[in-house]
């Protein structure tokens, strides 16, 4: 059974920083592109940031320079360092497979909770 669980949201000023993180169990780790995603308020969800297991990492262009996506293998765990964040960030946060874990069965697309992100003063 896989699952993400995510973490680490919250409240931040603009300008501020928050990490997120997300236990990964029930897949082999190593062997799949990770990735965070957001979906604002009214918006569709995208893919901010991937990480493949050579540890390549892409970034969407509205968070280049501000995010760091990371691995820790020894714990199965992803991580997203936002920095100078801006109200635009704000939306739920989901981490995922790329492209997106699915069950190939009846029950489809997998996706966790996510955690919310909120920037306003």
């Amino acid at each position: 059974q896989v699952q993400f669980a995510e973490s680490g949201g919250g409240k931040v000023q603009p300008g501020g920083s928050l990490t997120l993180s997300c236990e990964v169990s029930g897949i082999v780790f190593n062997f799949y592109t990770m990735a965070w995603y957001r979906q604002g308020p009214g918006q569709e969800r995208d893919v901010v940031a991937s990480i493949n297991g050579d540890g390549h990492t892409a970034y969407g262009t509205s968070v280049e320079g501000r995010f760091t996506i990371s691995t820790d293998v020894a714990t199965n765990s992803v991580y997203l360092r936002m920095n100078s964040l801006r109200p635009e960030d704000t939306g739920v946060y989901y981490c995922n497979t790329r492209p997106v874990f699915n069950y190939m069965d009846y029950r489809g697309d997998y996706w966790g909770q996510g955690t919310q992100v909120t920037v306003s003063a």
